[in-house]
């Protein structure tokens, strides 16, 4: 019973995150056989990222700015993004800004959600410290996926140069923050907690304001609008 208590509470932070930000689509929500799908590709790419990284920690880890710059963030950032590009960015679905913020937290929901599950089988974890893990990595990587889908709407939607600079952006910024976090976390033995949390307030807020952006781009605002006047 107390590893079903366990288990539950791995699956659960993703779950409730990834409602949260589905919910949040004001206009046009996801068919949720899409971003069921996204979700579970989020499953997927854990062992490539496990493969990768344990090659390269073999090959040059040990400096706590590479494993957390390269090893750690860039890896994960990119393949989730490498995935969201070739499957998503381009699908019919993807046709408003806010989608991209769907997707991309669908992915990295998954493997967080993952990562949170072998975490509390092979740790034999507490029930606190999942909570600690649902408030910190699970919810790191929600944010993450936010900045990435943000950036990646913006770039779907627009011309020009602004399309490539978007682009860019929606893979450097989330590695960015990935990489600060996972240093904190790597440096920080005694104080973390003093710099992670004010980290998570500040992603969080940042966070929000794009999931409000985004959807003020919404090209079906309008029609809603038109809606509720008819109605």
């Amino acid at each position: 019973m107390l590893w079903f208590s366990v288990i539950a509470s791995a699956l659960a932070p993703g779950l409730a995150l990834l409602t949260y930000f589905y919910l949040k689509d004001r206009y046009e929500q996801e068919p949720l056989i899409m971003v069921t799908k996204v979700f579970l590709l989020g499953f997927l790419i854990v062992v490539p990222v496990m493969i990768i990284q344990r090659g390269m920690t073999n090959g040059f880890g040990g400096n706590p700015y590479v494993d957390s710059f390269i090893i750690s963030s860039f890896v994960e950032e990119f393949l989730k993004w490498f995935v969201l590009y070739y499957m998503i960015y381009n699908h019919t679905e993807f046709d408003e800004p806010y989608d991209g913020i769907v997707y991309a937290v669908a992915i990295s929901l998954g493997f967080a959600t993952v990562e949170n599950v072998m975490y509390a089988w092979y740790s034999h974890a507490s029930i606190g410290a999942m909570f600690l893990r649902a408030l910190l990595p699970v919810s790191g990587h929600a944010m993450f996926g936010v900045m990435m889908g943000y950036y990646l709407g913006r770039a779907r939607f627009s011309k020009g140069t602004q399309t490539k600079r978007y682009f860019v952006y929606s893979m450097v910024i989330p590695w960015f923050w990935h990489g600060v976090y996972d240093l904190i976390l790597t440096t920080m033995t005694q104080y973390w907690i003093w710099s992670i949390v004010p980290l998570m307030a500040f992603l969080w807020y940042r966070g929000i304001e794009k999931v409000t952006k985004a959807n003020n781009r919404s090209p079906f605002r309008f029609l809603k609008r038109e809606e509720e006047i008819n109605t």
